[in-house]
């Protein structure tokens, strides 16, 4: 699959500090909203899930510059499919996660694997780093579930070095995970007054965000690498319903009528945005590129 599309270049001024004018008061419920978001992330079988991300990932990553050496954090690291790659290729790494489970996969995986990274549990939203910290910060399609975008922001920059590079790989709302939300949410509405994670797709959004604390932003939308099934739209959406977190809880949430109706929706999703056939399914997912210099 071909990458696509619209760059932007946008030059900021000097950085402010970090998280400057923005509030860290806890909102009524936030404490909820996350327990019920790590609960989602850990529940299914992400690490199981991930295989067929894995090989999108380490194109992904082979792309964004990096130098043996660096000081690297992954944010929303998952079970290691970006971290450990980078880790092969002699960064220092750090992995962070909400969910516990994946954490602990990825560290047993670096052990198997042989490489040194170090994984822990922990919020993008109050990053337990010291100032930067890290050459190079990467998110991919991690940071963007994070309920409160705007503090997230703020750690990514605070702990990024002057100097030092953003990436991020974002889903927009316009592409095939975005359409899968969407479905979701017209039969499991989302919590009220929690942006929309696909607004991380979005270019105007992302630079609102951004500015202030880096300079060089770069988005560029692409087309997620080799995402690949050896089987049809219909197994898929079953495949995403036994490993998939937030599809999971949606299909637990729904009476038979519900999840009938969902399975359809899903599919049609996964079928209208699949390039292969014979019982195949090659998704194309777009993405939004964010490169950016602290």
């Amino acid at each position: 699959m071909n990458s696509t599309a619209t760059a932007t270049l946008i030059e900021q001024g000097p950085a402010p500090g970090p998280a400057a004018a923005i509030s860290t008061s806890p909102r009524p419920g936030i404490d909820a909203i996350k327990a019920k978001m790590k609960a989602t992330w850990m529940d299914g079988d992400y690490a199981r899930f991930a295989t067929y991300m894995a090989p999108g990932a380490r194109k992904i990553l082979a792309e964004w510059k990096m130098e043996r050496g660096e000081r690297l954090l992954d944010v929303g690291c998952g079970a290691g499919q970006t971290a450990i790659p980078a880790a092969h290729r002699g960064l220092r790494v750090h992995g962070i996660d909400i969910a516990s489970n994946l954490v602990s996969h990825a560290r047993r995986r670096a052990t198997e694997e042989g490489v040194e990274a170090l994984f822990e549990e922990g919020d993008v939203e109050e990053l337990p780093f010291p100032d930067a910290s890290f050459d190079v910060v990467i998110s991919l399609i991690g940071a963007i579930f994070a309920p409160r975008p705007e503090l997230a922001a703020a750690e990514l920059a605070r702990v990024c070095r002057a100097g030092g590079r953003l990436y991020m790989a974002n889903w927009t709302a316009g592409g095939m995970v975005g359409q899968m939300f969407k479905t979701i949410a017209g039969q499991v509405p989302p919590p009220p007054g929690v942006p929309s994670p696909m607004l991380w797709g979005d270019e105007e959004t992302v630079l609102q965000r951004l500015a202030g604390r880096f300079s060089e932003i770069r988005l560029t939308r692409k087309v997620y690498p080799a995402w690949q099934f050896p089987f049809a739209p219909s197994d898929v959406v079953a495949f995403f319903r036994t490993n998939y977190g937030p599809v999971k809880r949606a299909f637990e949430a729904l009476d038979t009528a519900g999840q009938r109706s969902l399975h359809a929706g899903l599919e049609a999703v996964f079928s209208a945005h699949n390039s292969a056939g014979d019982g195949a399914a090659e998704l194309t997912a777009e993405y939004l590129e964010v490169t950016a210099v602290r």
